[in-house]
Parts: structure tokens; sequence; C-alpha cells
């Protein structure tokens, strides 16, 4: 269960054109198990209509003091702030930024914000040049000393056609960073951890390698799981289509084995896990062709040259890291697991064979096998990737305990 279960929000959409995200952004809030209240700017109307925000969060969206001038009645904006356990702006643009941090109060939005004793959380949007600009920087800081919670702009292509920081984070960023400062005692939150995913190129020519089918799901999986349990993640991907976003998972795309190899020896001093779910190719290419290999003889062959063991070279110089490697095997499972877990000096290898229906590249599930280097083995039922990174984080958060 989410730690926004039962937690009631008062969302302020401001006018700038990333209130468009605000639909997924209470949406993904409602699933949690929050109760939204939705307040709008009059200008951020011309970006998504209150009748959406209003469906979506099964209440009604207010934006004026008066209901009517006929009715006499008004919306409470000391009412709306002490109902909320916390306040989220997002979008918040300059303008709101500006008038939040020296107290104006020209809306119903900025009266609440004023009136609220809970936590403030704020999701910046506006185009580079504004950004960045000394104002918006001094505003986010004298808000920052207010002890608000600023969710920082990304960086990407912008409305404008500029190419730079200033996107509001995406909406499931901005559930995880709520759900993260929401809890209480993250099991995680000191520890930094290295996970590898995906399959790696290794290249014959400008336009073909040797590859495997690895999709690079579950090392995104447990990238996703580590984040929610308060650790910082650095992982090193494959290519792979796989997405994610989540400002604290620092992403660093590399092709070949050698690229992994070095960046893994690159950040391992100051990591504290180690989670190699890539699979990384066993050999490459001795020389690779400048240019394009034509296809001439009946036959070809290749000369190949082993590809260093990334996670054999980390066991050889850990100190206090913890090493968790993957097994994909075919035959003796579990003989040739416990050879690697004392070759490449692991803590816990987890290990999945190709013979159970379900398990392997491309698939939605997995079934493991955990077996740590006191050789204690736990088979696992079939499960979810999503199921499987969970179970494996849990690993990791019993070796801290």
């Amino acid at each position: 269960m989410s730690v926004l279960s039962g937690k009631k929000i008062v969302l302020g959409v401001t006018g700038g054109i990333a209130a468009y995200k605000t639909a997924s952004l209470v949406r993904l809030l409602s699933k949690a198990g929050a109760e939204v209240q939705v307040i709008m700017t009059p200008a951020s109307h011309q970006f998504i209509t209150p009748f959406t925000l209003s469906t979506l969060s099964k209440k009604p969206v207010y934006t004026e003091f008066f209901n009517s001038k006929e009715s006499g009645t008004w919306n409470n904006h000391v009412d709306l702030a002490l109902w909320a356990d916390l306040m989220l702006v997002a979008p918040a643009t300059a303008n709101t930024l500006a008038k939040m941090a020296h107290g104006l109060c020209g809306n119903l939005l900025l009266a609440v914000y004023m009136s609220a004793k809970c936590p403030v959380y704020i999701a910046p949007a506006m185009d580079l040049d504004m950004y960045i600009h000394p104002s918006t920087a001094q505003n986010l800081a004298t808000l920052t000393s207010y002890n608000h919670v600023i969710i920082p702009a990304e960086e990407g292509e912008l409305a404008s056609g500029l190419i730079g920081k200033g996107r509001m984070s995406e909406p499931e960023t901005i559930v995880a960073v709520l759900e993260a400062s929401l809890s209480k005692d993250l099991p995680l939150q000191n520890k930094k951890i290295l996970i590898t995913a995906g399959p790696t190129y290794e290249p014959i020519d400008p336009v073909r390698f040797i590859g495997n089918h690895s999709s690079g799901k579950m090392g995104y999986d447990i990238a996703k799981e580590a984040v929610k349990r308060g650790a910082t993640v650095l992982l090193v991907s494959g290519p792979t289509n796989q997405k994610i976003e989540d400002s604290r998972v620092h992403v660093i795309p590399v092709i070949s084995a050698q690229d992994m190899y070095e960046v893994c020896h690159q950040y391992f001093d100051e990591v504290d896990v180690v989670v190699a779910a890539a699979a990384v190719a066993d050999y490459r290419p001795k020389d690779v062709a400048t240019q394009k290999i034509k296809k001439k003889a009946d036959e070809f062959s290749i000369t190949m040259d082993k590809n260093p063991d990334i996670l054999a070279s980390l066991g050889a110089i850990k100190k206090q890291q913890y090493l968790i490697g993957f097994a994909l095997e075919t035959e003796n499972e579990v003989e040739h697991a416990k050879e690697k877990i004392v070759k490449k000096n692991l803590d816990l290898i987890v290990l999945n064979s190709l013979n159970d229906t379900g398990a392997g590249f491309g698939k939605p599930t997995n079934k493991v096998t955990f077996i740590d280097r006191a050789f204690h083995i736990e088979p696992m039922e079939l499960k979810s990737k999503e199921a499987v990174a969970q179970d494996i984080v849990n690993k990791i958060m019993q070796h801290y305990e």
C-alpha cells in the first residue's frame, strides 16, 4: 500500500503548458489512495479544463473565492488549507513562484497557500531562460528556506523549442518524491546502488553487431523498486527500450561490455550495492571492420576475444560492497550458480533457468532461486518481474538489518 493512501492533498494548478500533465498526476495520486482537491488559477483554464480534473478527482474544482454573485457563498481558503495533509503546486510558473516567495495573494490558490499549515511541495515549470533567471533562482531559494520541498524541473524539449531545463517533473516522479518524503523510515535512505541492465552490443562493422534478447526489464524494475525504498540508483543500461522517469535514478547508457566494465569500475568505490542484472556478452569480435562487410564468400567466420568479466573484476576488489549476480542456466543450474558465487566473490546470486516456463528474456515474468554465499538455496514461485524486483530489494534490506 502506498504511503499516500488516505492522504488529503490540495493540488494547485497554475497557468503553464505543463498543466496538461495534471490529468495524469491526479489519476496517479488517486490510484495511490489519496484524496485530491484541485485548485486552479484562472490562467490554468487555458491549458486544461476544470471539468477534466473534477472528473478525475471526483471533487469540484475551485478557482474563485465566490461561487456566484447570486449564491452568496464562498470557497473558504482557510478551511481548504486546514483540510490538507499536504499541498502540491504543479506546475508552478515563474509568476506563481514569485508571488509565493513574496507573499502576494491575488487568487484563491495563493490564499490557500498562505493559510497552509501542512508540508508544501512545488514542481516548477517554465521555459529555459525563465528557469535560469537569477530572480527564479532567488525565489526558489526563498521557498526552500520556508522548508518547502522543490521537485526540480527536468531537462528536455520545451514549448519554445529550446532544449534545456524547465520541464515539470513527470507525474510518476512527483508521486515518487511525495511517497519518499512521507515515508518515515526509508530502509535504504542512505544507500547507493549500482544496477546493470539490458544487453550489450559488440560491433562487427559499422552496421552489424553481436547481441542477445535481453529486454532490460528486470534491471529497470529493480531500479524502480530500490528508489521506492529510499536508495539512490546508478543504472548502467545497455541498449533497451525500457524507460524510467525518476530524478533519483541516474541512467548511464552504454553499448558494449567494455563500456559497461569501465563505467562500473568508475563508480564502484562510491556505491554500497551492485546488482548485475545485465546480459553481458562473453565475447566480442577481435577485429571490427571500419566499413560494412560485403557479402562475397559462401562462408564467413569471425575471430572472437573474451570480454572482461565485470562482476568477477568487482568481486576481486570489493571492500564493503554487497554484490548480487544473475545466472541464466540451462543445465546443472544450481552447481553452476554455486561455482559463480565462489569464482566471482558474490554475496548472492539470482538463478533462473531457461527450462522453467515463464522465465528468461523478453517475458513479463521470471522464476528465480536465491543462493547466498553460504549456499543456502531459496527457490521462489513464478512471479511478475516487478514482484521479483521486490524480492531482490528485500534481500538487500535484510543484509543491512
